[in-house]
């Protein structure tokens, strides 16, 4: 009855356009303020961290603590995004590591999937591992294949940046 349910909602999402790719945004290629909702204290929030960090030390994360597992986890996500969407994100992570189907429940939820689409900034889903696909993975702009993922795809490399700043300014002096 779960995965009947779950379909049913898939379906009227759908007919509804949430996961149509002409409402996607485009992710900020230079984001400066990267909002996180996932649960505090725990291993995404520091994977991500640790991640963005590595990548550009002066990426601004600015993480809202919800609750991403039982019964006001939908509810507590949702808020999370509709704050930090109103804060003037440049991006949102919208996530938690794996689990159960159960566990993950939260991300399948339609208040969950209305709050991603009815953001402004653009949302990556990071929910789970690979193997793990949500509606928030449907509705949000970009999916990511795991939290750590989710920085990656966020957080461009400043050390690429360098190298090709370095490369163009050798350009122009030739």
């Amino acid at each position: 009855e779960v995965n009947v349910n779950l379909q049913k909602l898939i379906a009227k999402l759908e007919g509804m356009g949430l996961f149509s790719q002409e409402y996607k945004k485009p992710i900020p290629r230079y984001p400066r303020k990267i909002g996180v909702v996932t649960a505090g204290n725990k291993a995404a929030i520091s994977d991500i961290c640790k991640v963005a960090k590595t990548r550009d030390p002066y990426a601004q994360l600015y993480c809202y603590p919800a609750t991403v597992q039982g019964q006001y986890a939908a509810a507590d996500i949702s808020r999370g995004i509709e704050i930090l969407d109103g804060m003037g994100m440049d991006v949102i992570i919208v996530g938690r590591g794996g689990g159960s189907a159960e566990d993950l429940w939260a991300f399948n939820e339609e208040v969950t999937a209305r709050a991603i689409y009815a953001s402004e900034i653009p949302v990556i889903s990071a929910v789970g591992h690979e193997p793990d696909v949500t509606i928030a993975d449907f509705v949000a702009d970009l999916r990511a294949p795991t939290p750590s993922g989710a920085a990656e795809l966020a957080v461009p490399d400043r050390a690429d940046w360098k190298a090709t700043l370095e490369m163009l300014d050798a350009r122009l002096r030739a």
